[in-house]
């Protein structure tokens, strides 16, 4: 990696630090800078988990920021520092707006601030739906490959719910290894299963495409599945659904009764950020008084400290860390910059002089 300071400064004077500059980065250039680019980011958040569950990293609690007029509305800053080779700090600050489907918008959109940890200096703003998708779809495939290596590796996938992150974590899965015989597919929304299906026949894989409009078939005959929903309340409630003991990459956080959680072996990516805001795991230590029907996170699955049972449901819920953001956007500013793409904003910062 590079060092922030010195590659995005215009000049010195002895005795004081360069002048910081400041890099815009579209989204055209992000997409570009990680296309195609699967196991390698994978690789990466893989070395971002590892640097978390040693402590080289700082990674407070999120920010809700809500609406009493839009109470289906937020947006949540997420700050991090992260240390290692990647060494950068920053803030996340991303807006989950649904009403904003039925308008032909994408719900979420973000952008990422980095700053560099010798002055503090922002020294880029990135557009970051793509590298929330990005980061968030890396840590799904890297989860089901490390919760599936005591089991039958899965050969049936169920995706429920048809988005933006339903198209990123199928395409990581795919971009690290998985083949499936038969990918099964429900939205509450026909046209939205319906244009995830053409997405899915467009790849050419060769798997079985099904639209379930049952949830309880989607879930019942996959192996593997993946939740990636705008719900806000559980409505998966019965745990008898998961007796083939599938594994559940439970992204969006609020699909599932606390029922089905304490039917099943529990991994999180952070047990402090994941059991707050009402999430599954939360409600399910709010019905429990406890934290006990967690098995561990996935740093402590890697690190040999915590594994998988065989005979068990296995669900994995990750509230999303934002040193993942900042790991990949990191990626994403080197990548710019190599490329001698960086849309420098000259004179951003004014007052650089204490006295004037």
């Amino acid at each position: 990696m590079t060092d922030t300071l010195s590659t995005s400064s215009r000049s010195a004077t002895p005795g004081r630090p360069a002048v910081p500059t400041f890099a815009v980065i579209t989204g055209e250039q992000v997409h570009q800078a990680l296309s195609g680019r699967e196991k390698q980011l994978t690789e990466l958040v893989e070395t971002v988990y590892r640097l978390h569950d040693a402590g080289d990293s700082v990674n407070p609690p999120s920010y809700f920021l809500r609406f009493t007029d839009r109470p289906t509305s937020r947006i949540i800053a997420l700050p991090a520092s992260l240390g290692g080779s990647v060494h950068v700090d920053g803030l996340k600050w991303v807006s989950s707006f649904p009403e904003n489907v039925s308008s032909g918008l994408p719900r979420a959109s973000a952008v990422l601030i980095l700053n560099d940890q010798e002055t503090g200096y922002p020294f880029a703003c990135l557009e970051s739906s793509i590298i929330s998708a990005t980061r968030t779809a890396a840590s799904a495939a890297l989860a089901a490959d490390w919760l599936s290596r005591n089991r039958t590796r899965p050969r049936r996938v169920g995706f429920f719910g048809t988005g933006l992150i339903a198209r990123y974590i199928h395409t990581f899965l795919a971009g690290t290894g998985w083949d499936f015989d038969e990918i099964g597919v429900h939205d509450l929304s026909a046209d939205s299963a319906g244009g995830f299906r053409g997405y899915l026949e467009q790849t050419g894989g060769g798997a079985r495409i099904t639209v379930h409009e049952s949830a309880e078939d989607l879930v019942r005959g996959s192996d593997l599945l993946v939740f990636a929903t705008i719900a806000g309340q559980p409505h998966v409630t019965d745990p008898a659904w998961f007796t083939h003991n599938p594994l559940v990459l439970h992204v969006s956080l609020r699909d599932l009764a606390p029922e089905v959680l304490l039917g099943a072996a529990n991994f999180v990516d952070d047990v402090d950020h994941c059991l707050k805001a009402d999430t599954s795991p939360h409600l399910a230590e709010q019905l429990t008084g406890s934290r006990d029907f967690l098995n561990g996170t996935l740093g402590d699955v890697m690190a040999g400290r915590a594994a998988p049972p065989p005979d068990r449901p296995v669900v994995f819920s990750p509230f999303g860390l934002g040193v993942l953001d900042l790991a990949v956007g990191k990626y994403v500013y080197d990548e710019v910059s190599r490329a001698g793409d960086l849309g420098l904003i000259d004179d951003f910062f004014h007052e650089l002089r204490r006295y004037g």
